[in-house]
């Protein structure tokens, strides 16, 4: 008899080891991702910039339009241009660094930055979802971020924008979305 409530007195010691484990734990991964929102305060407030507008140049446009067309793969490009405001005034895209193994339909990763391969002035990654699906930076109903909105938050630049047909969807560092029509008067 005994030995039966020792075991018992054991199995309660050994679950309550395991949850305060298991609180522990969460309360763990909660605290770490409290360093990546500082993070981006302060670089949102170092930068200036929480983007409300998102503004395209000609030459851009047309630009985005024939990488589209193009390629069957994702592309991704670096706006370069300048924050006047709360805008962000991209004059033109330039070709991101990927090597085109790194190119798939669902994925594109750079080789470098956009500094790193030559290009200043770059206020933001462009990049494109073939076919003009799952394009947002949140899961449909959430605001839990999608991958390219976890891309986003590691990056240094004021907007992440991406290519959907004729259509290009954005997300600045106030973590609103936006969307721009290409075909729309400019």
């Amino acid at each position: 008899m005994r030995e039966g409530r020792r075991q018992g007195a054991g199995l309660r010691f050994l679950t309550r080891i395991a949850r305060a484990v298991i609180t522990a734990a969460g309360l763990i991964a909660f605290l770490g991702l409290q360093p990546k929102s500082a993070r981006l305060a302060g670089a949102e407030a170092a930068r200036g910039t929480v983007a409300g507008t998102l503004m395209l140049s000609d030459q851009a446009r047309r630009y985005l339009t024939l990488q589209y067309r193009s390629y069957p793969t994702e592309f991704m490009g670096c706006m370069i241009g300048e924050a006047r405001g709360s805008a962000v005034v991209v004059r033109r895209i330039a070709p991101a660094d990927v090597d085109p193994s790194q190119s798939a339909l669902t994925h594109v990763r750079p080789m470098a930055s956009c500094e790193e391969a030559g290009w200043s002035g770059t206020v933001g990654i462009i990049h494109s979802h073939p076919g003009g699906q799952h394009c947002s930076y949140y899961f449909p109903g959430t605001m839990v971020l999608s991958s390219d909105g976890q891309s986003f938050v590691r990056q240094p630049y004021p907007v992440d924008a991406i290519m959907c047909g004729d259509r290009v969807v954005w997300i600045s560092r106030g973590m609103m979305e936006g969307q721009l029509d290409l075909a729309a008067a400019r």
